[in-house]
């Protein structure tokens, strides 16, 4: 699949998945750091389709109201793959997958590509409204994407593209309840735990990902949540679990996925400004996005320079 050369930013100011407010700053923040900028001084044409604004009641916070945003996001994903570009959601909490990984499925329904979901986070987000300790839906889309029972009111009573457990890839986890820990077994959801990562480090892993990917010419959906890293780098995230990702783990990991060619869009989700100092978060999160997206030092050359 060619790399596009035009990205759709969308915004998704949306916090009614998660009970910490300020999450709906996270696209304004993002924007304010420079990600336009940084993006455009790749080469890239980037169009900034501003933020979306569904039409459910201010301060709703129930399924139909979550299902509101997860249709426009899905449209203007999707959208935006059929002309060609890559769609980057700005969010907002996690909630907002609901929509961005339901917009790829049914564009890649059409295109015949299997859809695969790297998800660097702490959390593994494959709660259901029976098991959720919390009751908020920002740690459930995963569940729901997959056809996990209790979420009928999120989606059109047609059928629908579900998600594949199996090509999902967990990434970071270090944080996970009980109920939904039996779940992610039964569906043999694959799992890069932080403990994988400190055994192996983040290269072989993510090689093998990959290369899964692209034996299978499928389509890579990557959804990068502020609380993979470690708080000391990124405090602006209201589900904050020590021992993350390092600055280096993380551009490490974007390199190659910019590397793969196989990135189709990706989500930055759960930025809270309200909880961030002076930036720092945003100003992470820009770095990284332009990792993905080409930055590098120098090009680096096919084969390694011989010893003399």
């Amino acid at each position: 699949m060619p790399a596009p050369s035009t990205i759709d930013l969308i915004g998704a100011p949306i916090e009614i998945g998660t009970s910490e407010p300020g999450a709906v700053m996270g696209p304004a923040a993002l924007r304010t750091a420079g990600l336009l900028r940084v993006l455009r001084d790749l080469g890239f044409t980037v169009r900034d389709q501003g933020d979306l604004d569904p039409d459910c009641t201010p301060g709703q916070r129930d399924l139909p109201a979550i299902r509101s945003w997860m249709t426009e996001i899905s449209q203007a994903v999707e959208t935006a793959l059929d002309g060609g570009s890559l769609p980057l959601v700005a969010g907002g909490d996690h909630s907002l997958s609901l929509g961005s990984i339901d917009g790829a499925l049914r564009h890649c329904g059409r295109t015949g590509q299997a859809v695969f979901v790297l998800w660097l986070d702490a959390h593994a987000d494959f709660n259901t409204l029976e098991t959720s300790p919390s009751g908020n839906v920002h740690g459930m889309p995963l569940a729901a994407l997959c056809g996990e029972p209790g979420f009928d009111d999120l989606f059109d009573g047609g059928e629908r593209p579900l998600l594949d457990p199996r090509r999902i890839h967990l990434f970071g986890l270090r944080s996970i309840d009980a109920g939904e820990r039996a779940i992610v077994t039964q569906r043999q959801v694959n799992v890069i735990d932080m403990r994988t990562i400190d055994e192996f480090g983040v290269v072989a892993p993510l090689r093998r990902i990959l290369d899964r990917v692209a034996a299978a010419n499928g389509y890579l959906h990557v959804s990068f949540d502020v609380d993979f890293l470690d708080p000391a780098i990124a405090p602006g995230v209201g589900t904050t679990v020590p021992g993350g990702a390092t600055f280096r783990e993380a551009h490490l990991i974007m390199e190659m996925l910019c590397d793969s060619g196989l990135v189709g869009s990706l989500d930055v989700v759960e930025l809270n400004p309200f909880l961030d100092e002076r930036g720092r978060s945003a100003r992470a999160l820009v770095e990284l996005v332009a990792s993905l997206f080409g930055r590098r030092i120098i090009d680096r050359p096919t084969e390694p320079p011989l010893e003399a």
